[in-house]
């Protein structure tokens, strides 16, 4: 029984996204994550394997997604599904938990970048753990503001570079402390 009504979207890649999973399960909060024909993944809890049909839901033109997050991706089709899926992770979550490298341009880089895009289209509440700064920031009122956000008990998103640092890592776990008690270390329990 989960004593929860919060729900972990994840795409399962190595790096952030397997340790939102890791964290989640040791919290007891149950996690979807969503997947494509021919999509690897590290974590393989709850798999939903999207259709073609649902992916194209989320297609949009690479031109316009290299356009807006000012660098260039590849158009080939692995990456278009990826794209797709990250919209299916934001569109079911009400907030986007994201670990990765905040930019001059306010962008985050790389493919998690986009789904930091799509929150901030959508409305939903965004936090991004940047690994630089090793700090937690959220988006409000058009900039990124410092922050120590909890984990809503509702839908959530947690994605972020395959790239996790030990603070990287380190943050998710205080995330889901702060949001729903510490956890016993593995083995200390009898």
């Amino acid at each position: 029984m989960y004593r929860t009504l919060a729900m972990l979207y994840s795409g399962g890649h190595k790096g952030a996204e397997a340790a939102f999973g890791r964290h989640a399960e040791a919290h007891g909060v149950p996690e979807v994550t969503l997947s494509f024909e021919g999509h690897t993944m590290v974590r393989e809890t709850n798999v939903r394997v999207l259709s073609d049909a649902e992916l194209a839901k989320g297609d949009v033109s690479m031109e316009i997604v290299s356009r807006h997050m000012g660098r260039t991706y590849s158009s080939a089709e692995k990456i278009r599904r990826v794209i797709q899926s990250i919209f299916h992770m934001v569109n079911s979550a009400q907030h986007v938990f994201a670990i990765g490298w905040i930019q001059a341009d306010d962008t985050v880089k790389g493919g998690t970048g986009w789904a930091v895009e799509l929150a901030k289209f959508f409305n939903r509440d965004v936090s991004v753990y940047d690994q630089d700064r090793n700090q937690w920031f959220t988006w409000i009122d058009h900039s990124w503001q410092p922050d120590e956000p909890t984990i809503p008990h509702k839908a959530f998103c947690g994605t972020g570079t395959r790239n996790l640092t030990a603070d990287g890592e380190k943050a998710i776990e205080a995330l889901f402390d702060r949001s729903f008690g510490q956890q016993a270390v593995s083995g200390d329990a009898a």
